[in-house]
């Protein structure tokens, strides 16, 4: 086998394993997932397994950086669809809770995310992901004149709690319109930030 094909399937090799991971990661949790049961289900070694990642932590940190760029990405999508700056913002919140509601990305991202990473690597991997987009945002609509001037740090953060708290308590509501109602309090705290003229 020559050095491509080998390259090609160290990375297939990983991508099951990141796949399967997070697979049983969302449906169990992580402290509910061992590592023969990843090397099981993605059909490979614990040799291999460890030839990519030196700790089942590690895995998932790969696991839920995958999540979170998914998330980020949802996210601008959701922001890109509109023209106007404010609408952005708007879409760009809506998408986060939205992206928020689906039970994988609350079990990986918002629940084990923090507690198997620890806060402080947890933070500056949603700043990376999403928080900056939303930080730019802010300034863009502060230099507008859209939103009174302000620290933008102490805004973003609060906001950015704000969302993962309400993404957390939608991840067990049991009402259906409590996706609907999380938006429409969003928006309404949003409007809230708005210059009067």
């Amino acid at each position: 086998m020559n050095g491509t094909a080998r390259a090609r399937q160290r990375e297939e090799t990983r991508r099951t394993l990141v796949r399967e991971s997070r697979r049983l990661f969302a449906s169990r949790g992580y402290g509910a997932v061992g590592l023969s049961e990843i090397v099981r289900a993605a059909g490979v070694t614990k040799g291999a397994l460890y030839h990519h990642f030196d700790s089942k932590a590690e895995l998932f940190r790969a696991v839920v950086e995958q999540v979170q760029q998914e998330v980020g990405r949802r996210v601008a999508e959701g922001a890109d669809a509109m023209d106007d700056p404010w609408d952005q913002l708007v879409a760009g919140c809506e998408a986060f809770l939205a992206a928020g509601a689906d039970p994988e990305v609350q079990q990986i991202m918002l629940i084990d995310g923090p507690a198997v990473l620890g806060w402080n690597e947890w933070r500056a991997m949603d700043e990376a992901a999403s928080a900056s987009h939303l930080a730019d945002a802010l300034a863009a609509l502060v230099e507008a004149g859209v939103i009174a001037g302000q620290p933008l740090a102490p805004l973003t953060h609060l906001l950015s709690g704000a969302m993962n708290e309400a993404a957390l308590w939608l991840a067990s509501s049991t009402g259906p319109n409590d996706l609907a109602d999380t938006q429409a309090a969003l928006v309404r705290m949003l409007e809230s930030l708005r210059v009067r003229s």
